[in-house]
């Protein structure tokens, strides 16, 4: 796959501090090795924070407590809490990214779009980077389930904060980031060998010919849809957003994937989340569900106003752009069977979501050619 350029996080913050006139952002060249147990990890998570801020660096191991938030597919997250003698709490979440993820990811675009994104109120404050990670500051809330997602109230409240989360102006480029990603992905994905026998058969029976004339055919499909483009998230599963209840707070976190993107296909992969890890689609949302989705999305404070013309447009969009999410989380997950030492069987995540991306296809791509042409709608 290439030489893979060592992504400096001292560097990045250094650089993206000086373009901001914020407070600098805290750094340590100090990695934390990730395959280690929570009680081997502990003391080197707290080297690691009095390393990153001073005013713990001469208090006694024992005022630390560091527990496991929830280990994703990508990272780590751990929360690390400092009680005083008085009894007051500090905490901050530290995020260790996984292994071998800079090959999907971008850590550098990562770093420099969070400090906006917290300026208008998104996630929680970046407070350091370190060799293989990042400190965060600890939000208190819940973090969704699938199901929650659908539940009225909330989904509203997802629509409302994604259509805020689109106004973020980000500096860098504008370009947006989806089909530049799936070709390297594909690129990357169509000449992997596997030493495990098993594994190398289950890849051998995809066609790229045919993902790659399916990309282009979607390719040139979304472009004449006009989606706008929008900072957008690109990750937004339950497990990236967070609830306070008591306050009825909502959180979006996590901005690793984040960048530049259509509109259509933030939602659309939204949408594909609400079916879990465990890619029951029979959980996508009904026609009625998005249509309550996108009213608070285009309208938030007057979701009724909201025209029917406006509605069935985005409606159309959205899951035309759900296809492109199948195939950018397909090709993602050939990378990872390869690179992550993650138990996750991600071939067959391939699978699981290219023949979902099969099965609706002919469905919408039709739609859009006749809503194109000005003779129908759904």
């Amino acid at each position: 796959m290439g030489a893979v350029k060592i992504w400096n996080g001292m560097e990045v913050a250094k650089e993206s501090a000086e373009k901001n006139c914020n407070a600098e952002i805290k750094s340590s060249s100090l990695t934390v090795d990730t395959s280690l147990s929570l009680p081997d990890m502990t003391p080197r998570v707290i080297i690691l924070c009095k390393d990153l801020f001073k005013k713990w660096s001469n208090l006694d191991d024992s005022y630390f407590f560091v527990e496991t938030v929830s280990g994703g597919i990508t990272n780590l997250l751990l929360k690390v809490t400092v009680r005083a003698d008085d009894g007051n709490e500090d905490s901050v979440t530290v995020r260790l990214y996984g292994p071998n993820t800079d090959y999907v990811i971008n850590r550098q675009r990562e770093l420099q779009a969070i400090k906006y994104l917290s300026a208008a109120g998104f996630g929680a404050k970046l407070l350091g980077v370190f060799g293989n990670g990042m400190v965060q500051s600890f939000i208190i809330a819940r973090t969704l389930e699938p199901s929650d997602m659908r539940e009225p109230k909330l989904s509203a409240e997802i629509a409302r904060q994604l259509h805020k989360f689109h106004q973020v102006e980000v500096p860098g480029s504008k370009e947006p980031q989806l089909w530049n990603d799936i070709f390297k992905f594909f690129k990357n994905a169509s000449k992997l060998q596997f030493d495990d026998d098993e594994k190398q058969e289950k890849y051998k029976k995809i066609s790229f010919n045919e993902v790659n004339n399916e990309i282009l055919e979607l390719k040139e499909l979304t472009g004449l849809l006009n989606s706008p483009v929008v900072f957008a998230h690109n990750d937004l599963l339950s497990g990236n957003i967070m609830v306070n209840d008591d306050e009825g707070k909502l959180y979006f976190i996590d901005f690793e994937y984040g960048s530049y993107n259509y509109r259509g296909y933030d939602i659309g992969n939204h949408f594909n989340e609400y079916a879990g890890y465990d890619c029951d689609y029979s959980l996508y949302p009904s026609k009625d569900e998005q249509y309550h989705f996108i009213r608070h999305h285009l309208q938030p404070d007057k979701p009724n106003e909201v025209s029917d013309k406006d509605v069935e447009a985005l409606y159309l969009e959205i899951n035309v752009f759900m296809l492109a999410s199948h195939i950018y989380w397909a090709l993602w997950a050939l990378i990872q069977a390869k690179m992550s030492p993650i138990n996750f069987d991600y071939l067959g995540y391939f699978f699981l979501r290219y023949n979902e991306y099969n099965k609706q296809k002919g469905r919408w791509v039709s739609l859009a050619r006749s809503c194109l042409s000005g003779k129908g709608s759904e």
